[in-house]
């Protein structure tokens, strides 16, 4: 088949020591929203994430933005527990604390009550919370504005709740979101209930990022129980449509941090010149490094190369891996006990195996 393939640099999110780049790809391949997953797991890191207005911006600039999969699903359950402000970066309660962590929400709220599923929040005149049907009956709404005097502005307009978050954004920061700025304004002079940022979350990243962000269009966007997939539409929001279309897709992936080192080397030697030339021995702590050190892998000359993993005798340290990884299922069961020459090396397979660490494989270092 023939496809061609767009590259949008897009940088990440940064913290005070580290700052990650990452790239979007376009590809044009007309794929199910599955198989691009699949293909972009393969090449890449995964379809894209998108964490904020610069990477919506990113994505609009490019000439290819009109159809295209994103990495968005919905996972079509009505009980959901877990709620998200609009704004990224503010965080909500845990769902387990309410109501005791969440005095805000009226008595036996949020209830989700009726056929249809309330993901959306409003706020009384009194100052409690409830959940509502984003679309149902259109309510008057509050902004935030992050620059300028005025920080909160009642907009005396009724829209949907989509449409009340895509005018805050287009106009000011964003609709009013985390426990901060709610508790700021004063809503009792007035008589109606208005839109908060507040919403129950139904979709999931294919990459297990929790990003809360979203860009629904309002106009364009339906919540449809035959249409479970994200995409990006003309204006550069995004609507949903069939999982089985095929269309093109964005995958995303972070510049390589690892290098393979074709040399024979024993597991301490490994280590030893990482350090000198690179920075570490690769150690994997999620499945995003399991992808890119297992595509490393494949391009080795022998069997198994070296992970930055040991058994200490000394200190009498185990193979276990946390149960947050996900890369426990990779390391293969052999012998109850393990000797303690043993570190840990990657078969091409992907799968991690003990082994002597006076053999000499080649070894993957962290950049």
């Amino acid at each position: 088949m023939q496809w061609s393939l767009f590259v949008l640099i897009l940088m990440g999110q940064c913290s005070f020591f580290t700052c990650d780049l990452y790239e979007y790809h376009f590809i044009q391949e007309g794929k199910t929203w599955e198989e691009a997953q699949s293909y972009c797991r393969e090449h890449f890191t995964d379809l894209a994430t998108v964490s904020d207005m610069r990477d919506v911006e990113r994505l609009t600039n490019s000439s290819q933005t009109i159809g295209a999969w994103i990495g968005l699903r919905s996972i079509n359950e009505k009980m959901i527990k877990e709620w998200r402000w609009s704004q990224p970066g503010e965080k909500y309660y845990p769902s387990e604390c309410d109501p005791e962590c969440a005095p805000e929400w009226n008595p036996d709220e949020p209830n989700n009550g009726g056929d249809d599923p309330e993901n959306c929040v409003v706020i009384t005149p009194s100052e409690t919370w409830y959940d509502d049907h984003c679309s149902h009956i259109p309510k008057k709404f509050i902004c935030y504005n992050e620059t300028g005097q005025q920080k909160y502005l009642v907009i005396d307009e009724l829209k949907t709740w989509l449409q009340a978050q895509s005018y805050c954004r287009e106009n000011h920061t964003d609709l009013i979101s985390g426990i901060t700025h709610i508790k700021a304004i004063k809503v009792q002079h007035s008589s109606s209930n208005m839109w908060i940022g507040l919403f129950r979350e139904i979709w999931s990243w294919s990459d297990g990022k929790n990003v809360s962000f979203r860009h629904w269009d309002p106009d364009s966007f339906k919540d449809e129980a035959s249409k479970k997939c994200a995409m990006t539409t003309s204006n550069g929001k995004w609507s949903s449509d069939i999982c089985t279309d095929q269309k093109p897709f964005y995958c995303y992936d972070v510049p390589d941090k690892v290098i393979l080192i074709k040399v024979k080397k024993t597991w301490d030697e490994a280590l030893t010149y990482c350090r000198a030339n690179h920075r570490v021995l690769v150690s994997i702590t999620d499945r995003h490094q399991q992808r890119w050190v297992q595509k490393r892998a494949k391009m080795a000359d022998t069997e198994f190369v070296w992970l930055g993993m040991r058994y200490s005798c000394t200190l009498d340290l185990s193979f276990r891996v946390s149960d947050r990884s996900v890369c426990n299922p990779n390391l293969t069961p052999k012998k109850k006990t393990v000797r303690c020459d043993s570190a840990v090396a990657m078969k091409r397979d992907g799968k991690w195996y003990k082994k002597a660490d006076s053999e000499k494989f080649h070894f993957i270092c962290a950049k």
